[in-house]
């Protein structure tokens, strides 16, 4: 896609600092950084989100991702990561181009994810599976 950050910077377009490439994944730093190390692993094809990604190419995505925290372990001593996908503009989701985050983390790093969760709606649970039969 011509217009897609990402595939430019597939193409070699756009600059980026890769961590990781092999014929169905590239992964490199994210440009926002929120620790060090947080990078983006991104399928070589074009796919919007988790929605339209082929099974081929989030089964390479995967690997690339266990390959990837792997290293930082063994290489840079990194036990704790998060990994993290938002699909949709209603999730936060601002590059349209499937993409995997790996944030590395240490206490106190500043970072927090909180969701609010809502243990009011377990009593919603049975209907919620029905609707998926």
């Amino acid at each position: 896609m011509d217009d897609c950050i990402f595939c430019e910077i597939i193409r070699g377009d756009s600059p980026s600092w890769k961590i990781y490439e092999n014929e169905h994944v590239y992964a490199f730093l994210d440009i926002n950084p929120v620790s060090r190390y947080h990078t983006l692993v991104i399928p070589k094809v074009h796919c919007t989100n988790i929605f339209d990604i082929g099974e081929k190419e989030i089964k390479e995505v995967a690997s690339a991702i266990r390959q990837i925290c792997g290293d930082f372990r063994e290489k840079l001593g990194i036990d704790n990561v998060q990994i993290v996908s938002s699909n949709g503009a209603d999730a936060q989701q601002d590059v349209f181009h499937s993409h995997f985050h790996i944030v590395p983390r240490i206490s106190g790093d500043g970072q927090n994810i909180r969701w609010k969760i809502h243990p009011e709606w377990r009593n919603e649970f049975d209907g919620l599976l029905g609707a998926l039969v």
